[in-house]
């Protein structure tokens, strides 16, 4: 066998997200690229902010002594105290650049931070639908995940957090805004969860780490305010990323932000910073840090994504589709029209929309539609939309 037995498992589990992706090219390598309504993957397409490129030539040009050069593994000291600032004044804390690790995008913050606090066999519970990725690193540091069903809302089930918690529990891992459903969880949500486990830390004797997978929580609508699980909880962690707030998802750089509080933090830190060396990041990208120092608190033009998300939902309603409409995030999680998922992917398909079975995301009996595209596409997909429903009719 030319790979692990693992490896083989987990290609025929891989994410549907990319499987959807390739039939794209190869559907618009045959009808071309305008006859193809390809709604697979979250690649944001509002540019980013005008600051991002003044940023970008401005720091090329200029004469810097080891501007390409390694730094400390956490990152430049002045990037981690502009993050550090930021985002202590958002969640109003003391952090400052010794509670910050500068990461490759939140797909490696996650894994530093799965990395230093896992041992083998400790378990990591989480709210599905989920990211597709969250069990294989959940895998790639010898834990152990436990899923756990949401509302019929997508909203957090304590009672079912509750059960999932055991004397292995290490990590809650939560996405909010959440992909696949755009669901942002409210502030009883992330203090019931908080609750839950300080009670759980005291009934076991150990700590219990909420981590917050939060790529979007500047991508919000209608008000809509996130809330902090650093202000809610003191032993939470923060992994993000600019890749959709600013949007420069191919740059690959975030960042991870400790409550200042949390047990054990200088040691943890240690671990974090170990962790994104020998996993083999060794630090995030030197250009990109010195940009996004200068970009703490700018982001795309929210509206654009707004706009699209009430193009999408108007006119899949007005079929008969149903969902629940996305309050942050860009995507849309409706319920299959039939109960197989995969199966009204594949109808879809003939008409050249291409989304991803909720089966893929832990969310079966739902589909999921990346809305970040071009007017166009969303507006000449609507035929296909149409087309699918009559077929199951």
């Amino acid at each position: 066998m030319a790979v692990s037995a693992k490896i083989e498992r987990f290609i025929s589990q891989s994410s549907w997200i990319r499987k959807m992706f390739e039939d794209g090219i190869r559907l618009k390598a045959k009808y071309g690229a305008g006859k193809v309504y390809d709604f697979t993957l979250g690649n944001p397409n509002v540019e980013p902010p005008p600051e991002f490129h003044r940023l970008l030539r401005e720091i090329a040009a200029k004469d810097i002594p080891g501007k390409h050069a390694y730094m400390p593994n956490a990152g430049y000291v002045e990037t981690r105290r502009s993050v550090a600032e930021f985002t202590g004044r958002e969640h109003n804390l003391p952090l400052t650049e010794n509670h910050v690790v500068m990461t490759c995008g939140a797909g490696g913050a996650l894994n530093v931070i799965l990395k230093t606090l896992l041992d083998p066999g400790d378990e990591v519970v989480i709210p599905k639908p989920y990211f597709v990725e969250y069990q294989f690193y959940v895998d790639n540091h010898s834990g152990i995940t436990r899923l756990v069903d949401t509302g019929k809302d997508f909203s957090l089930d304590l009672d079912r957090m509750r059960e999932a918690i055991t004397d292995k529990t290490k990590v809650i891992l939560i996405n909010s805004p959440n992909n696949p459903t755009g669901k942002v969880y409210d502030q009883a949500a992330i203090d019931g969860l908080a609750s839950l486990l300080m009670e759980k830390q005291k009934t076991y004797g150990m700590e219990i780490y909420l981590v917050s997978d939060e790529p979007y929580s500047q991508i919000v609508y209608d008000g809509v305010i996130v809330p902090s699980v650093l202000r809610a909880y003191k032993n939470s962690i923060i992994a993000t990323s600019h890749s959709k707030n600013i949007s420069i998802p191919g740059e690959r750089i975030g960042h991870i932000a400790v409550h200042p509080d949390l047990s054990g933090v200088e040691k943890v830190m240690e671990g974090l910073i170990l962790s994104n060396r020998i996993l083999g990041y060794v630090n995030a990208p030197a250009l990109m840090q010195r940009i996004v120092a200068g970009l703490q608190g700018f982001v795309v033009n929210v509206d654009e994504y707004r706009r699209k998300r009430d193009m999408m939902c108007q006119g899949l309603s007005s079929m008969g589709y149903r969902f629940e409409e996305p309050k942050g995030a860009f995507y849309l999680f409706p319920k299959s029209p039939i109960e197989d998922d995969v199966a009204f992917v594949r109808i879809l398909q003939k008409s050249n929309v291409l989304t991803v079975p909720g089966t893929g995301f832990g969310g079966p009996g739902h589909f999921r539609i990346a809305y970040c595209v071009d007017d166009a596409t969303i507006i000449n997909s609507m035929n296909g939309f149409a087309e699918a429903m009559k077929d199951i009719c």
